[in-house]
């Protein structure tokens, strides 16, 4: 159960990234729905972290919740931001997905 409460906290690491993202392409009150959007994703990111190293390995853990942030970060810059796509930039995403998969496989 707390590795899918630490995935689920990595998929909201990567909504306040995106919600970030957001607020620097808006102006005015869409701004602030966006800074808002980012601090209650960054709370319930942290508390769900926090609840994840409860029972797990807090080395594991954190970089797996950091690796779902930084992987699903670069997909929504792509898909949502338009960033470019490189095929260094696909190499090294690919490199570290194996590396969660292969912390989690080793974590037990």
């Amino acid at each position: 159960m707390n590795w899918i409460i630490l995935i689920i906290a990595g998929l909201f690491e990567v909504a306040f990234a995106f919600c970030l993202g957001k607020a620097k392409y808006s102006t005015g009150t869409e701004m602030y729905f966006w800074y808002v959007a980012f601090l209650i994703s960054l709370g319930l990111s942290m508390g769900l972290l926090i609840k994840a190293t409860q029972t797990l390995p807090i080395g594991t853990a954190y970089a797996v919740w950091t690796g779902i942030g930084a992987a699903g970060t670069v997909l929504v810059g792509i898909f949502i931001f338009k960033e470019p796509v490189t095929v260094m930039r696909l190499i090294f995403l690919t490199t570290l997905i194996a590396s969660i998969i292969g912390l989690k496989v080793v974590a037990n």
